[in-house]
């Protein structure tokens, strides 16, 4: 699955929020913090749910909750390369030797819920009351955005060259759509460009975690 949509009109509240990377429980105290009502809320996470963190399972369990979304990270994408046998250390060098430490019920589950994320999309189009949000990983690799438009996923999920060209002095906004919310580059503070939001700031190295109210 590529996109996939959603409509605002279900939830009350909807909020994004950056690289989990096992960051749990910073996740659970924000959310309290928030007031976030899982009966009637919605989060959004733009992927990168594994890996470095100390609760890889915790955020897997994430996405047999109702009130979750996710498109697929590159992280993701390491482990299910990594379960069909392709380049196992590339995962394990970026953070996934926690699943190769589990054991017995705990590693099941594990390898279900990662398998799991192969049903993830690379894009969510988010059509609220007067503007449409979309939201990958890494980029939406053109200038003009269209729901169901094929790009490149491998850029969707890894690419940094459009954040390179706003470090550069050299933003553009994509057309086709208000606002575009991005994760996969830890960040000291979120960085707000063209029509474009970076919301990675390094929870898992210590920072603070970040969460956008979208409605």
């Amino acid at each position: 699955m590529f996109y996939q949509t959603l409509s605002a009109k279900t939830w009350r509240n909807i909020w994004v929020v950056g690289d989990l990377h096992g960051c749990r429980a910073q996740l659970d105290s924000q959310l309290i913090l928030h007031d976030f009502d899982k009966e009637h809320d919605l989060l959004l996470s733009v992927g990168d749910l594994i890996d470095r963190g100390p609760d890889s399972p915790g955020c897997l369990q994430l996405l047999q909750e109702p009130w979750f979304r996710c498109v697929r990270g590159n992280h993701e994408q390491m482990a299910l390369s990594a379960l069909e046998g392709q380049d196992p250390m590339l995962w394990m060098m970026n953070g996934g030797d926690w699943f190769w430490q589990l054991k017995g019920a705990e590693l099941i589950a594990a390898r279900h819920a990662l398998k799991r994320c192969a049903d993830l999309p690379l894009i969510l189009h988010i059509e609220l009351a007067d503007r449409v949000v979309v939201i990958a990983h890494a980029d939406y690799p053109a200038s003009h955005y269209e729901l169901g438009q094929d790009v490149d996923w491998h850029q969707v999920v890894w690419s940094r060259d459009r954040l390179g060209r706003h470090h550069r002095g050299t933003s553009a906004s994509i057309e086709g759509a208000s606002d575009f919310y991005f994760g996969h580059t830890p960040l000291e503070q979120p960085l707000n460009v063209a029509n474009q939001h970076y919301i990675d700031t390094g929870a898992v190295f210590g920072n603070r975690l970040t969460l956008v109210r979208l409605q």
